[in-house]
């Protein structure tokens, strides 16, 4: 979605601050190697079923609005890179020894 934050629709905004709240979670509680995590194994089990029930919900969002996911960062003058090939011209290469 590359509307700006006030023109997204309110269920993908409410998204977005799920999963940034939820990352925010993990980052504070990571602990260092061998040490005990405070929080249960079922919580974390939890954190992460939600965090991939808020990104499939972002991607039908995404999809419903005509979007695609591929939201790396690029220059507006970057030459577009990517290539369509007809299915048609996909096969065996054929060597000219024939």
């Amino acid at each position: 979605m590359s509307k700006s934050k006030a023109d997204q629709p309110i269920e993908f905004r409410v998204l977005q601050a799920m999963k940034s709240t939820l990352t925010s979670v993990i980052k504070d509680t990571t602990v260092e190697p061998g040490m005990r995590h405070p929080l249960s194994d079922s919580t974390i089990e939890n954190i992460r079923h939600c965090l991939l029930l808020i990104t499939t919900r972002e991607r039908e969002l995404i999809e419903e609005a005509g979007d695609t996911m591929n939201m790396r960062p690029h220059y507006t003058d970057e030459p577009q890179t990517s290539t369509v090939v007809p299915i048609t011209k996909i096969g065996r290469r054929k060597d000219n020894d024939d």
